[in-house]
């Protein structure tokens, strides 16, 4: 019998298999894998998210827009989701207002932490926008 923990057990078999699946992964991060994901084109987001089958729904910027609102009221906690939905709504054609003000609109019902936090990711991104 052994005295190790079933759970720990557990969780180092898993590491040991991640790690096998991928040597580099003591070096991982989140951010790592967020640069992974690349910007998807403006043709294509109003192809899957905008109004190419609907005609009459919203477009692709109007929808990121509202995943932006949603993400910053569950506390701005999903900082790489943010990230990512602030570089398609660059992509998508909205300008720095209109995200500012989604964000903004949220502070009522988020909190100023979860705004702060939000806008802070959003201007991160929008910097290294400009830079480019």
């Amino acid at each position: 019998m052994t005295d190790q923990n079933p759970f720990d057990a557990m969780m180092k078999m898993s590491q040991d298999w991640a790690k096998s699946m991928n040597v580099d992964m003591d070096t991982f991060t989140p951010k790592g894998f967020e640069a992974m994901w690349p910007t998807m084109p403006a043709e294509a987001m109003e192809m899957f998210f905008g109004n190419t089958m609907n005609p009459e729904g919203l477009d692709a910027k109007t929808r990121l827009l509202l995943t932006l609102a949603g993400l910053t009221v569950l506390g701005a906690q999903a900082e790489a989701q943010i990230r990512l939905t602030i570089r398609h709504l660059v992509e998508a054609g909205a300008k720095k207002q209109e995200i500012a003000e989604a964000i903004a609109q949220m502070g009522m019902f988020a909190g100023v932490p979860a705004v702060t936090k939000a806008m802070e990711l959003a201007t991160d991104v929008l910097e290294k926008d400009d830079s480019t």
